[in-house]
């Protein structure tokens, strides 16, 4: 068991952390956690959304750049990270997307996110992506500045908007029955 000394100074005993390949068998973890960590109230201007499909569409599709951090004393999952690669038609770049990225609330600041993140971009440069990509909430402090500690940077705005289609279910109905 390792030590680690908590962000008021505060001594913790805590197990190791193990950052591997995610397998089949920690869909069901990855998924819980990220229901937990990836909820409306939580972060109600989230584009995707966190479904199983999700999961399981990178999994299958991008193995390699799906991760989990366990601690070794239980074997118990912390974290995961879920990326994908992008190759653009007519440019011979690649680029990763950093997907998603979740760490258990208990083990936030004991450097989980860093190792995951570390070993996802050991994983794009072998690949020979040029450009990572990470995207967040304009108002996710916690999260621009872990990635700025990363060394990202450049943060460029972009524009989500939504329209609530629940009203326009009735009128879309008559319009279709005036159509006949």
């Amino acid at each position: 068991m390792r030590y680690h000394v908590g962000p008021n100074g505060e001594g913790k005993r805590r197990p190791g952390i193990t950052v591997r390949t995610m397998e089949i068998d920690d869909l069901a973890p990855v998924f819980h956690l990220g229901e937990e960590l990836f909820t409306a109230e939580e972060v109600p201007n989230l584009y995707r959304t966190w479904d199983e499909f999700e999961v399981v569409g990178l999994f299958t599709s991008d193995t390699d750049y799906c991760l989990v951090a366990e601690e070794e004393e239980q074997g118990r999952m912390v974290g995961f990270a879920l990326g994908t690669t992008i190759t653009k038609s007519g440019s011979a770049w690649k680029y990763g997307h950093l997907v998603w990225l979740g760490v258990d609330p208990a083990w936030q600041e004991h450097g989980v996110g860093s190792r995951l993140f570390n070993l996802l971009r050991d994983r794009y440069l072998e690949a020979g992506v040029r450009i990572m990509m990470v995207d967040t909430e304009a108002d996710n402090l916690p999260a621009i500045r872990f990635f700025r500690k990363l060394g990202f940077g450049k943060p460029s705005e972009h524009l989500y908007m939504s329209l609530n289609l629940s009203g326009h279910r009735a009128q879309s109905h008559r319009g279709h029955e005036e159509g006949r």
